[in-house]
């Protein structure tokens, strides 16, 4: 339409699928164990990328759009020029993508436009990586796992780590709190340890709550009202 070829988009009447946001499958220890151990014997060229992704939560298109400009070593900063909502948004790093980064910066340095993520060879910058990936899960006998998921993977350990809602948001670069949400289920300790604090609170109130069996309760009880009568 932009360059006159058609008056109209022909597909503007068919209706849009929404995006299925409820599917949440992230990477157990022992899955993650396998995955490595599979990329590892792939090629260890490929294991920055998996770890980047596993320790920051960027989108494989945020990812594999990362340029030498858009990262701060001093500051441990990745920027995001433009994310998925079309805002500009700070990733931090922590030592393991620090490390990764180390292997990846000399190549990245040699090329004009300072692509991160290159080809074994070298002269080709990296758009995706299915190329090894799916062949890496294959070999690990991880089924029903996408690229994706490691962005699932990343936000459910900070969770279970304790790192509050409002945190993990603003990692994951969520433009509201209850697309965060999804992940609160898996702190349930977390959970209990909140509400126990009502427990706590009462009790250093001296509000004393009877522990006792229930039939032995129910007998006390019984015997007060027969007195009252």
């Amino acid at each position: 339409m932009e360059n006159g070829k058609v008056a109209t988009n022909p597909a503007r009447l068919l209706p849009r699928r929404r995006e299925n946001n409820a599917r949440l499958r992230w990477l157990t220890p022992e899955e993650e164990k396998r995955l490595r151990f599979a990329i590892e014997m792939k090629s260890l060229y490929h294991l920055p990328e998996f770890d980047i992704a596993l320790n920051t939560g960027l989108r494989l298109a945020e990812q594999y759009g990362l340029t030498i400009r858009w990262i701060n070593l001093e500051q441990r900063i990745a920027t995001v020029p433009r994310s998925k909502h079309g805002e500009t948004r700070h990733v931090p790093l922590n030592s393991i993508v620090m490390a990764a980064l180390q292997h990846l910066w000399p190549a990245a340095k040699q090329r004009l436009d300072g692509r991160i993520f290159l080809s074994i060879r070298g002269d080709e910058a990296l758009e995706g990586n299915r190329h090894w990936f799916n062949a890496a899960l294959r070999d690990a006998r991880i089924e029903d796992f996408h690229w994706h998921d490691l962005r699932h993977t990343f936000a459910s350990r900070l969770v279970m780590a304790g790192v509050n809602l409002r945190t993990v948001q603003e990692l994951m670069g969520h433009k509201s709190i209850q697309m965060t949400c999804r992940y609160v289920h898996l702190a349930p300790s977390h959970n209990l340890d909140a509400v126990e604090r009502l427990a706590t609170m009462a009790g250093s109130q001296g509000v004393a709550t009877d522990t006792r069996t229930d039939t032995a309760l129910l007998r006390d009880i019984s015997d007060h009202i027969g007195a009252l009568a």
